[in-house]
């Protein structure tokens, strides 16, 4: 079953109105509403850049990270049952039901990444010996040509 295309303005306008709604009555920190809307902002970012690979790359990541870190804000500050007033219960619903739509989300934003250009591996830079055969020469071979000129053969000087 094929995923319908979504846009990447829905998925920021989305996660902008969940973050608005979740942090309305400042059950959270600061640091949810700041992680969260400096991620979007990212998300802006690869809105007017559509060629851009590390602006679609930098928005997954952000939304990944923030899974992470509103998993510890919401079970850090979740606040006890006796003081837990229905704008409260609104707010902490809605950051949880934003928490549960990035997965969808990140994979929405990660086939939009393919869709851009983008590899299925991702490369962070690091290497292994031995993983790169496009120059392997074989050296127990003994009718190799030489790689380089031999030097006891002078070249002929045009005349």
């Amino acid at each position: 079953m094929e995923l319908p295309a979504v846009n990447l303005k829905a998925i920021i306008l989305v996660h902008w109105l969940l973050t608005v709604w979740g942090s309305m009555n400042y059950v959270f920190p600061a640091s949810y509403v700041w992680g969260n809307f400096s991620v979007l902002a990212v998300g802006i970012w690869a809105i007017v850049q559509r060629d851009s690979l590390d602006a679609i790359m930098m928005f997954l990541t952000g939304l990944l990270l923030t899974v992470l870190a509103d998993i510890i804000h919401i079970s850090v500050f979740y606040p006890t049952h006796k003081s837990l007033t229905d704008v409260m219960r609104f707010s902490i619903g809605m950051a949880i039901f934003s928490l549960l739509l990035k997965p969808v989300s990140c994979y929405l934003v990660y086939r939009m990444y393919r869709e851009r250009g983008g590899e299925y591996i991702f490369n962070i830079g690091v290497t292994r010996a031995g993983q790169d055969r496009s120059t392997y020469e074989p050296i127990d071979q003994q009718d190799a040509p030489p790689q380089w000129p031999d030097s006891s053969k002078t070249a002929q000087q045009p005349y």
